[in-house]
């Protein structure tokens, strides 16, 4: 089973290692997904939605809401946001229950990316 939180953040980037109109400081206002696979536990739940809410809150939207990401990250596209997201997420949600299975960055409607863990679980 998955559970799943949508998160929105505004920030601004710049893609320094990138040769296009987006190598130049602009923002977005970005869709973060958070989904947790695992079974409900005793009280029904997977994990409680306001808990979810207040680990991202306090681990990822805390940095990153109206914030330049280049701060954070020396190349912030939306593949490595999502990574740096994982390792912010994956040990405060994991439980004997449920763990991180996904997280989706969006930098628009149309254009995002779906990471798994891919480079954590190596």
């Amino acid at each position: 089973m998955i559970l799943i939180k949508e998160f929105e953040f505004d920030a601004a980037h710049y893609l320094p290692a990138y040769h296009g109109k987006c190598e130049k400081l602009h923002g977005h206002t970005y869709k973060l997904v958070v989904k947790l696979e695992g079974q409900p536990d005793a009280e029904g739940m997977i994990m409680d939605f306001l808990v979810l809410k207040r680990i991202v809150t306090e681990k990822v939207l805390s940095v990153l809401d109206h914030a330049c990401l280049n701060d954070v990250l020396p190349q912030p596209s939306a593949e490595y946001i999502a990574m740096w997201v994982w390792s912010q997420l994956a040990d405060e949600l994991r439980r004997d229950n449920a763990r991180l299975s996904a997280v989706e960055v969006w930098e628009t409607k149309t254009s995002g990316v779906l990471y798994q863990g891919e480079q954590h679980n190596a």
